[in-house]
Order: C-alpha cells, then structure tokens, then sequence
C-alpha cells in the first residue's frame, strides 16, 4: 500500500540516479531505509564506473546498508528504487529480507516485480516482501527516456 513516505523515498532515489551521468550509466538510482525511516544507504548504478555487470543501484545499495547494519539481514527495511527491479536484483532482495520495495517506473522488458516476472511475490519463496510499484513514475520514467535518447544521438 502506498504511504506518503514513499514518494519521498523516491525523491531520493531520483537525485541518486542522477550521479550514474557522470560516469554514463544507466540513471537508476535506489535508497534503503531502516524501519524507522532513516537513510541506511543509496546508490546508483555503477555498471560502467565498476566494470561489474552486477552493479546494478539495488545490490550496491544492499551490500552498504547491509554492512551499516551489521548483518546481511535487513528486516524491517524498504528499497526505494527509480526502476522495477530486475531478477538479479529481486533475488538479492528477497534474500536481504528486505520488508518492502517501492519503485517508479515499470520495466516490461526485465521487470521481476509484475511486469515481465514476479519474483517479489512468488509465492514459492520463503520471503516475499510488500511491493509498490508506479510512485513517481512519470518522473522516472522521464530520467530513463531523456538518458537514452541522449546516449542514441
């Protein structure tokens, strides 16, 4: 369910995407908060910056809020991220425990959160955390549309 909250988070998360310019990533951006609301760590993408396929903003921004918190296992959490997540990455969230994913745009093409799979919320997993998808969508979707049709021309 959709909290005021949460179209905060996804401020955040767009300001977050927008360091992945400087080095010619792919804007995405994604910010894990502690149950509380607090800030635990952001990141963008860093696929071209790192080198590493696997650098996708949800896993860096997993693997730091992770080491904040002291365990891999982040209970209680929400991912904020400006993009559905990928498989790769709904893996790495379900495994992280995390509570709840809130993201803006859909991706049809590699979405594991209702639009090409569901990952999140299969129903075989162990964990399936709460999605909301669609908050800031138009937003997001706008960074993706803008960073492409720049990167084509």
């Amino acid at each position: 369910m959709f909290r005021p909250a949460d179209e905060l988070a996804l401020g955040r998360a767009l300001e977050v995407a927008r360091a992945a310019l400087v080095t010619g990533d792919v804007p995405i951006g994604a910010v894990v908060l502690a149950a509380d609301g607090t800030e635990l760590a952001a990141a963008c993408n860093a696929r071209e910056a790192l080198g590493d396929p696997t650098a996708h903003a949800e896993v860096l921004a997993l693997r730091a809020a992770a080491q904040v918190v002291g365990e891999w296992r982040l209970t209680g959490a929400t991912l904020a991220v400006t993009v559905e997540p990928c498989t790769m990455c709904a893996g790495a969230i379900g495994l992280a425990r995390v509570e709840r994913v809130v993201f803006g745009a859909w991706e049809p093409k590699t979405g594991a959160a209702g639009s090409l799979w569901d990952v999140l919320r299969d129903r075989r997993l162990a964990h399936r955390p709460e999605v909301v998808g669609g908050v800031r969508a138009g937003e997001a979707a706008a960074l993706l549309e803008s960073f492409f049709a720049d990167h084509r021309a």
